[in-house]
């Protein structure tokens, strides 16, 4: 590698290493800002917060990469370009190659740093956050909310491996649960049995739910066959899926393992089915990644035009364009996933923009 495109580098890594930092503290922040305050307030163990905190960093950093890499090519070749560095470069006959290589070469390397990291760590750690945050309730049965309801204003709803839902009227301070409801389900039929109680506990780290005051009624054709009464009966409860942002509902498509996902998209595909969310997730897969080398290239390109018509970028404009890219990648994510656009376009038209900007800055300054 020719000296000036290691001097490029060197300028650029660490306003790399500082922007990524920033970006990650930034986006786990807002991922949980709504989570950590009412956790500890409502009595969790500060060390499985933190663990909850710490497993959002791999996702974060995933995001992150391309934005920190955009941002320091930006303030970096500003920086060159502000104390004529560049200038002087392109007078002693350096073409303007060797100021592409080194930035689209970093740009390969940052991708697949984020695909790796994407596929190989966020799957993982957010299956162990969501245990986490399943240790959270049991831990302390208090935490899933006080009074008991979710934002919608209906009973929280637990559901175990062995597929019973557990509905739960309110949360009362202590662990102690009021007016449960326990629904052994069926797939494709009536419930098989119902419990019910008028209180229950769940004690700190116990898998085992003490119902006081109940009855159990078991069905057959959708007609009861048996009652049950009891003052005190004990439920083992496996694996409860009770997170606290998703009331047991399963993890998000994008999340899922890259096979996983391919497995379920092609029999969606063959049996026509509708999932947006899913496909859009697929493309994610790829396209988030890709966003470090488009927006690699519209950095570099943006640098050249930058030079050549005079003015410098500064670091505001480079938090501004960077903060219009997330957004713009952000608005086309939730198209997609909500199916009003397909999968694909919304996956991948933001590097799009970045790139066609890209080569329309090299043409304006091609032309100067």
């Amino acid at each position: 590698m020719k000296r000036f495109e290691r001097y490029v580098l060197g300028e650029i890594l660490p306003l790399l290493l500082g922007a990524l930092s920033a970006v990650i503290l930034v986006l786990v922040l807002v991922a949980l800002q709504e989570v950590i305050a009412p956790l500890l307030a409502k009595g969790a163990s500060p060390l499985l917060v933190a663990r909850v905190l710490a497993l959002n960093v791999p996702e974060a950093t995933a995001r992150a990469l391309p934005l920190a890499l955009m941002f320091a090519i930006l303030l970096g070749l500003s920086r060159l370009s502000s104390d004529s560095e560049l200038k002087a470069a392109i007078a002693s006959g350096i073409p303007a190659r060797h100021l592409y290589r080194p930035v689209l070469l970093l740009g390969v390397g940052v991708t697949l740093l984020a695909f790796l990291i994407g596929e190989g760590l966020v799957p993982r750690t957010k299956v162990l956050e969501r245990q986490v945050k399943q240790q959270i309730v049991l831990d302390n049965p208090r935490v899933i909310g006080l009074g008991g309801t979710d934002a919608s204003g209906q009973s929280l709803v637990l559901r175990d491996a062995l597929n019973r839902a557990i509905s739960i009227g309110r949360v009362e301070p202590g662990g102690q649960l009021s007016d449960l409801r326990i629904v052994t389900m069926q797939p494709g039929q009536p419930p098989r049995d119902v419990i019910t109680a008028r209180r229950g506990e769940l004690k700190p780290g116990s898998t085992v739910l003490t119902l006081h005051d109940g009855q159990r009624v078991t069905y057959q054709d959708g007609r009861p066959v048996t009652v049950l009464r009891f003052k005190t009966g004990t439920l083992p409860v496996q694996d409860v899926q009770a997170d606290l942002d998703t009331n047991g509902k399963p993890l998000k498509a994008t999340y899922l393992p890259l096979p996983e996902l391919l497995t379920r998209t092609n029999v969606y595909r063959q049996q026509n089915i509708q999932a947006p969310a899913e496909f859009s997730a697929l493309h994610q897969k790829f396209a988030q990644p890709l966003a470090a080398l488009a927006l690699a290239f519209f950095g570099v390109s943006l640098g050249i035009f930058s030079f050549r018509s005079g003015r410098d970028l500064g670091l505001m404009w480079a938090l501004l364009l960077t903060f219009a890219y997330y957004a713009t990648w952000s608005v086309f994510r939730i198209m997609g996933e909500n199916g009003a656009l397909p999968g694909a376009l919304a996956a991948y038209a933001p590097d799009a923009i970045a790139v066609l900007a890209g080569m329309a800055l090299l043409w304006v300054a091609a032309r100067r």
